[in-house]
């Protein structure tokens, strides 16, 4: 029995060291600008911005391929902080991707709901909680309010429900820039 045991400590061992060096050696860097512009982005994860989410996005805006301002979610507020980090000019929001509004969660009608699951599988964040023919509830706290799970839903149970502003969730609006003063 104490060599079976042996014989095991000895391969998880092995194996750790395989690991390790294969960490090590194969690592790779992350772009440390896409880092700080995938920290300005809301992480809606809502796809408005034709990426998939927004670590697309930013890897997009860091390789020239996507402009600042592609993300509704965010408004002016992320435009005006992704041009202040990346030396830009400022640009409005471009409206084909859709317009700004304000942060919103979903709730679900649960008298309404008859479980399938659509809404879930739609829903890129996990904020959905539920099983099959089970009726389901939404985790306001980690929903972004993409409005993904509407959609799909049949029998249309799902209501969009503003986020009311408290100490919690309040943010001091981005001041809009002040022309400078000529000598």
């Amino acid at each position: 029995m104490w060599t079976a045991v042996l014989i095991l400590a000895l391969l998880g061992a092995v194996f750790g060291m395989i690991l390790g060096y294969a960490a090590v050696r194969f690592r790779v860097e992350s772009n440390p600008l896409v880092d700080k512009i995938d920290a300005i982005l809301p992480q809606t994860q809502c796809g408005q911005c034709t990426y998939p989410g927004c670590r697309p996005y930013a890897q997009a805006i860091a390789d020239g391929g996507a402009d600042i301002n592609q993300c509704p979610p965010g408004g002016e507020a992320v435009i005006h902080a992704l041009a202040d980090l990346l030396g830009r000019d400022p640009k409005p929001l471009n409206e084909e991707h859709g317009t700004h509004k304000e942060k919103v969660v979903v709730e679900i009608d649960e008298d309404l709901c008859i479980g399938c699951t659509l809404c879930i599988q739609a829903c890129p964040v996990d904020a959905i909680l539920g099983a099959a023919k089970q009726m389901h509830t939404v985790i306001a706290e980690e929903c972004t309010g993409c409005e993904l799970c509407i959609p799909p839903c049949p029998v249309d149970c799902i209501y969009i429900i503003p986020v009311r502003q408290n100490v919690d969730n309040w943010k001091v609006p981005f001041p809009e820039p002040r022309p400078q003063a000529l000598p």
